[in-house]
């Protein structure tokens, strides 16, 4: 199946305005994301889905190819849902979404997404980092469960696996997981996602990859070492990002 990866951008974020076109290292952010996506060679297309003439226009001037979509989508997967069901894109089995404001998104995160989907195991995939026990008191990272086939349990920005006896600590640690937000769909699948209504637990933990599996979808996740370099969300970010960009591009690294 051929595989069509789409980065959502819009330039309505409020924590870190205009974010897309925000420069890191000298380029606009979503330029370096479709830079990174089409440069690790998992898609056979990558697509660059905004509502903002201003990110199609950059987009395009770097080469890139960009898709107008509704303004009004609540969601990147929304968007990458309309997407795919453009004309031009209907050949395309597998839809992968990354996000627009990862520009160090993890190969192997993006590859073991991808490679749940297209291998048949599961209509739905993502990744997760193995990670240590120090996660599990930061809300604002995301935590997955899995059964034993790598099938998502249920997902969380609270500590699971919960700790009910301090002496199985050591148990629990190998089971601690680090969401990566990088998703895979079949074509079928992401159709059922979006016509889905939102879901309670969507709704209480703002985790729309809940949505699907309390609706019964299968989601696997794939396991990678790498944990994720973190999103541009805030002025303090895209300084990290700045930085780091400018370390990984000194002569010699």
């Amino acid at each position: 199946m051929k595989t069509l990866a789409v980065i959502p951008a819009r330039l309505g974020a409020s924590r870190l305005p205009r974010k897309p076109l925000r420069l890191v290292g000298g380029a606009p952010l979503v330029v370096r994301v479709w830079q990174r996506v089409f440069d690790l060679g998992v898609a056979d297309e990558v697509v660059v889905a905004t509502d903002s003439d201003e990110i199609a226009a950059v987009v395009r001037a770097a080469g890139g190819i960009a898709a107008m979509t509704d303004a009004s989508h609540p969601s990147g997967t929304d968007r990458v849902a309309e997407v795919a069901s453009q004309r031009q894109y209907a050949a395309y089995g597998v839809l992968l979404n990354v996000q627009g404001d990862e520009p160090f998104v993890s190969e192997a995160a993006v590859r073991g997404a991808a490679e749940v989907v297209t291998s048949g195991r599961f209509p739905l995939g993502t990744a997760a980092a193995t990670a240590t026990d120090q996660i599990l008191g930061m809300p604002h990272i995301v935590k997955v469960v899995t059964a034993d086939n790598g099938r998502a349990l249920y997902f969380s920005r609270a500590p699971i696996p919960w700790l009910r006896e301090p002496g199985d600590a050591s148990i629990r640690t190998a089971y601690v997981r680090q969401h990566v937000g990088v998703y895979a769909y079949t074509r079928d699948a992401l159709a059922a996602w979006v016509a889905l209504p939102q879901h309670p637990l969507e709704r209480i933990e703002r985790l729309e990859q809940l949505r699907p599996l309390a609706a019964g979808l299968a989601m696997g996740v794939a396991t990678v070492s790498e944990l994720p370099a973190g999103g541009v969300d805030t002025e303090e970010d895209l300084a990290h990002a700045n930085a780091r960009w400018n370390e990984l591009s000194a002569p010699g690294t």
